[in-house]
């Protein structure tokens, strides 16, 4: 697969989001999930995406366990800053310096490495002055524990001030065809001027724009996105039809939905003088694993990336990202 550089980082175009093997989206099989990142490993999708919260604590054994013996192959990324306890429940968004340092040991030990290739602050905590948390993130770098740093659903003004203690790598936020905020919130503006690289997590909508779900039913009971606003009666049903619409272009150049959504995100990097930017699909099965990595192999024309533009305008998703959006963009 071909690469590309965030910041100072060379990953390949196409990365894995790990969260849903250990949670959220359903039960999950962990053998089937370390074969998942080991096929991953084979195929080049060699940007793995982890986070101490993700179980929690669990994800990054999984991740740690999967690359065992492969480590040199890996671009490793975690993050810290939603806290939880090990019994599952969520403290709060924590960006206080002791724990930062107390969060990055902490994920060393859980995945068995001794420096983090991309560490990341999850979530900014409004109560502590980022150039804090920035501090203890470039102390960690110079220790070498940390190779990269970056940050997560951040405001632009955060971005700036969080850069000008330690370089951002990389600002990764939701980014797919049915969330466009990036393009006019200043984000993606904010790292084409810095130079950081730009990691679109949830690039085919948290797997609505797969088409796979036509109903709520299609979810699992445990499945978080049936709390997701854009999941919900009237939203669920307009969404369809933007879905439905991609479909449509899909199934005309001889790809999945999936592939097209994916394929639509990759062709961002670098568009119109904008920031690098490589897509993170998250899955937790080896068949989905390969439909996403030929993604890469999608070509799109001008006039394919116009009709899609059309199919799915910026702004046409009906409801809210998430059903809390007070943590993100900050």
């Amino acid at each position: 697969m071909e690469t590309r550089t965030l910041g100072r980082l060379t990953v390949p175009a196409q990365g894995l989001g790990c969260m849903g093997m250990s949670e959220f989206y359903g039960t999950g099989d962990q053998a089937e999930a370390e074969a998942t990142i080991r096929r991953a490993l084979d195929l080049g999708v060699t940007f793995l995406d982890t986070a101490d919260m993700y179980g929690p604590f669990t994800n990054e054994r999984l991740v740690g366990r999967a690359i065992a013996g492969r480590r040199d192959e890996v671009v490793l990324a975690t993050k810290f800053g939603n806290e939880r306890g090990e019994d599952g429940s969520f403290r709060g968004i924590n960006g206080q310096p002791d724990y930062v340092r107390r969060a990055c040991d902490a994920s060393l030990q859980r995945l068995g490495v001794d420096v983090i290739d991309l560490y990341y602050q999850h979530r900014v905590d409004t109560s502590v002055p980022v150039e804090e948390t920035w501090g203890v993130l470039r102390e960690l770098v110079e220790a070498g524990k940390v190779r990269h740093v970056g940050i997560s659903e951040a405001a632009p003004e955060t971005i700036r001030r969080a850069h000008a203690v330690q370089p951002v790598t990389a600002v990764q936020t939701e980014y797919s065809l049915w969330t466009r905020d990036p393009e006019d919130d200043g984000v993606l503006a904010t790292c084409a001027e810095l130079g950081i690289g730009f990691v679109a997590y949830s690039p085919i909508g948290r797997g609505f724009l797969s088409g796979q779900f036509r109903t709520l039913d299609d979810l699992a009971p445990d499945d978080f996105r049936r709390r997701n606003p854009r999941f919900q009666g009237e939203n669920f049903a307009k969404n369809l039809e933007l879905v439905d619409r991609v479909r449509e272009i899909a199934d005309e150049k001889g790809v999945t939905a999936t592939q097209l959504a994916l394929a639509w995100v990759m062709a961002q990097s670098g568009r119109d003088g904008g920031p690098t930017v490589v897509p993170i699909p998250g899955t937790k099965r080896v068949s989905y694993l390969e439909e996403n990595a030929a993604a890469a192999d999608v070509s799109l024309s001008e006039d394919d990336l116009r009709r899609i533009d059309e199919a799915a305008p910026a702004g046409t998703t009906a409801g809210d990202r998430y059903p809390d959006m007070s943590t993100v963009h900050r």
